[in-house]
């Protein structure tokens, strides 16, 4: 079964930091000559997920393809990004995939297992690294407003997904993709010396 129009999962991409450990803002970086934040708008779309939110903060950004959603609270972490992405929803969405600006390596077919898990029951599903779980995450229409109401700080949805570990259906992904994010300067030449396409 393939999911399609108001039945498809949507993509929700948190890029509103500033990256102060960076010096700049993690969405407008670029590699291999592609903003992350464009990156990331591609590998869920392509990964299944429609439409794409973008979750915008600390740079005024305008993305091809997704619905930008500023976040006027982004100084206060992640999940006040969380929660503003969530509230902006079209209401007919029926699930969402929740993935960081600054995990490069996360891949399509990540994005698509946990889709795939969803089209299969799942209500909550977490990609998993190893056993470890990491991003990005589903969450089903009827977990979107415990998974808000548990968002605070940089957390996310750690807590929402700590608190009902009986809902989260793991989702190994270590073999299409991985979790390394961009953190510093040395993170960033890091994953410029790699070909990521």
């Amino acid at each position: 079964m393939t999911l399609r129009g108001a039945e498809c999962p949507a993509g929700l991409l948190l890029a509103a930091g500033e990256g102060s450990r960076l010096g700049r803002p993690k969405a407008l970086v670029e590699l291999d000559g592609e903003r992350l934040v464009d990156r990331g708008v591609r590998t869920l779309r392509d990964g299944g997920c429609s439409p794409v939110l973008v979750v915008a903060g600390a740079a005024q950004i305008e993305v091809i393809g997704a619905v930008v959603v500023p976040n006027p609270g982004w100084r206060t972490g992640m999940g006040s990004s969380l929660r503003a992405g969530l509230s902006a929803l079209p209401p007919e969405c029926p699930a969402v995939v929740v993935a960081l600006v600054d995990q490069p390596l996360v891949t399509a077919a990540a994005v698509r297992r946990l889709v795939e898990a969803y089209e299969r029951g799942a209500r909550v599903a977490v990609a998993t690294y190893d056993g470890r779980p990491r991003n990005p995450v589903l969450i089903a229409r009827e977990h979107f407003a415990a998974a808000a109401e548990a968002a605070e700080g940089d957390a996310g949805a750690r807590s929402f997904l700590r608190a009902r570990p009986e809902l989260v259906t793991a989702v190994p992904c270590a073999d299409v993709a991985a979790p390394d994010d961009i953190d510093t300067p040395a993170d960033l030449a890091a994953f410029t010396s790699r070909n990521l396409r």
